[in-house]
């Protein structure tokens, strides 16, 4: 596999999967506002490239991603803080686009970090790595969509504990907490990452995949008449795609399905956006 740029947030895809990493290890991938834009980029592209079925996010050497880098939060708060809203056009988080997201935890995650690997459907951490949000020890508040996100992955009670405190949890504590859903060995983390990956791809319909995610962040802030109506459009545009034929044809002759790519997936759909559904006409 051969990153196709040498960038602080580096991209490559092999067998349909994209890998993208944070690469500032002697920073510990602290992020900056460079970062995060590139990251964006790195995000849209995965959504958008139909050989893509499935993005891992990970991190350049001991960390996953230590945070916001102090010297950048530094120029912010001694210049203007509102010029972070530059980058924003580009700030595409992993829940916002329509393929499968998985955060492989290989070290320290922390602050905006921890924030990144939640933003993920999915997070693999090797066995001891520390997690924490860090905020309330900074002086500063839930970052990114961490106060939107963590309540519905830990609880609210949780979420304050791990917020308020800013305590160091390891990999197992974070399990039991659901705030990571799989701890490996570190020498297994990628491979095991990319065994799941390579489920997902031989298995399951990206069209369907895409749909069921957005259906997930979509409907966890909607009213339940609200969700009924869209499953219900969803559902009958479903019955006419090609996705929909080969999936009952493969399990009738006892086959793997043979999905098309990813090319049907609709862009540009409101992920965790409340509020009358756009673009629900996949036909």
């Amino acid at each position: 596999m051969h990153p196709t740029d040498t960038s602080e947030v580096l991209y490559a895809v092999d067998d349909g999967i994209a890998t993208i990493t944070l690469n500032r290890p002697n920073r510990m991938n602290g992020l900056t506002l460079r970062m995060s834009d590139l990251l964006g980029k790195r995000l849209e592209a995965a959504g958008q490239d139909p050989q893509v079925r499935v993005v891992l996010v990970t991190g350049a050497g001991r960390a996953f991603c230590a945070g916001a880098d102090f010297d950048d939060l530094e120029d912010i708060s001694s210049n203007d803080a509102g010029h972070e809203d530059e980058a924003e056009p580009w700030r595409r988080r992993a829940f916002e686009i329509p393929k499968p997201t998985i955060a492989v935890i290989n070290g320290a995650c922390a602050g905006a970090g921890l924030a990144l690997a939640l933003e993920c459907d999915l997070r693999y951490a090797a066995s001891g790595v520390k997690l924490t949000t860090s905020f309330a020890r900074r002086g500063l508040v839930a970052e990114r969509s961490l106060s939107w996100l963590m309540p519905r992955v830990v609880g609210l009670s949780r979420t304050l504990d791990l917020l308020l405190s800013g305590r160091v949890v390891l990999a197992e504590e974070a399990a039991r907490y659901s705030m990571v859903d799989e701890v490996f060995a570190a020498d297994e983390l990628v491979d095991r990452a990319r065994a799941y990956a390579r489920e997902l791809i031989r298995w399951s319909s990206p069209s369907s995949m895409a749909a069921i995610k957005w259906q997930v962040y979509r409907h966890a802030a909607a009213d339940l008449p609200t969700t009924g109506a869209e499953t219900r459009a969803l559902l009958a545009s479903a019955f006419g795609q090609a996705d929909f034929a080969e999936g009952i044809a493969s399990y009738r002759e006892r086959r793997e399905p043979h999905f098309a790519p990813a090319g049907n997936i609709p862009q540009g759909w409101p992920y965790g956006q409340p509020g009358p559904a756009k673009n629900l006409d996949r036909s």
